[in-house]
């Protein structure tokens, strides 16, 4: 199979989060930024999708199926852009913390930049669209009747469950672009259960600071008011995401495969400088009629590390080199060794 196993994906998660974490504070706020904007184009589609009214009375599940298929085109430009999602953070930034490679303040920060610039990325993408897209007729009901959905029919309690079960699904699709090693498999890894939370009615409150305000521009009726957002569906749906994300994906996968454990990837094999492309793994040195190599061995040193030109398989990668073990040293000095 070629991807990376579980554990070597949990340890990229780690590594991820340990680089993110030292991200200066203006690049964390703008990619976060761009996050909250490239989410709210799933949104805004499977917003558009839904307001067909003939469908919300005869085949309200159907329609809600199909809106949730056209969602995921928000996280996946999220993730293969690399731009930054407070709810990926919850699995990034817990890893790192577990696995000593962050500190506690580092988590902190890297929530609340990622936190607030989402907020600004999805409130500017709002503005934006809303110039006339869901101003009147179906698109505006829709809008209109959505946020009450997600904000005024559910009891507090209702919403933090389903928050929980929402960035489950969200760190596990995030989790299974990790382990795979190609652009198309990385798009099907993040559908399906990005397709599922959606369908299931699930509250992402990077999503929410999308759909709910959008319903408050639009002149929604009391209670709906900002105050009221804040405290019935941010405030729940943040803290259930937090526990979907940070526990039922971050600390377990931590606890199963890093815990006590020293996970290699495939390119800690090689020099820094020459690490090898991650989709192939260390490849076996081989030699042509006319002696033109074809990759590398694990016997490198005695052979020589360098990328062998015009091979089609320099061997140099610009993932495996930002994401090698040599960069990411626990800071416990009794595991100074890399992992």
């Amino acid at each position: 199979m070629d991807a990376f196993t579980p554990a070597q994906t949990t340890e990229l998660v780690s590594r991820i989060g340990a680089k993110k974490a030292r991200m200066r504070i203006d690049k964390m706020f703008i990619n976060s930024f761009m996050g909250g904007a490239l989410i709210s184009f799933g949104c805004a589609l499977a917003l558009s999708t839904s307001s067909s009214p003939w469908f919300q009375t005869n085949a309200p599940g159907l329609i809600r199926t199909i809106s949730a298929m056209v969602f995921p085109v928000g996280l996946i430009m999220v993730v293969l852009t690399g731009a930054d999602l407070f709810t990926s953070y919850c699995m990034y930034s817990v890893v790192a913390l577990l696995h000593r490679r962050c500190s506690f303040l580092d988590l902190l920060k890297t929530w609340v930049v990622s936190f607030f610039g989402n907020l600004a990325g999805a409130l500017f993408f709002m503005a934006i669209i809303d110039g006339g897209t869901f101003e009147t007729g179906a698109y505006r009901d829709e809008a209109l009747a959505f946020a009450k959905i997600k904000c005024v029919t559910p009891q507090w309690h209702q919403i933090f469950l389903k928050g929980i079960l929402c960035n489950w699904l969200v760190c596990m699709a995030v989790f299974l672009a990790l382990s795979s090693r190609e652009v198309i498999s990385k798009i099907v890894s993040i559908w399906f259960p990005v397709m599922c939370f959606v369908g299931l009615g699930t509250d992402h409150v990077i999503a929410n600071m999308y759909f709910i305000p959008l319903a408050i521009f639009l002149g929604a009726p009391k209670p709906l008011t900002t105050g009221y957002y804040i405290w019935k569906s941010m405030i729940p749906s943040l803290l259930g995401n937090i526990v979907g994300g940070g526990l039922f994906t971050g600390v377990v996968y931590w606890y199963l495969f890093l815990a006590g454990e020293e996970v290699e990837i495939h390119f800690d094999t090689q020099p820094l400088d020459t690490a090898v492309y991650e989709q192939g793994g260390p490849i076996e040195h081989q030699i042509t009629a006319t002696g033109a190599g074809t990759g590398y061995s694990n016997d490198h040193k005695e052979r020589g590390a360098q990328a062998i030109p015009h091979s089609g398989n320099n061997g140099v990668s610009g993932f495996a080199k930002d994401f090698h073990a040599r960069h990411f040293k626990k800071s416990n000095s009794a595991s100074e060794s890399s992992a």
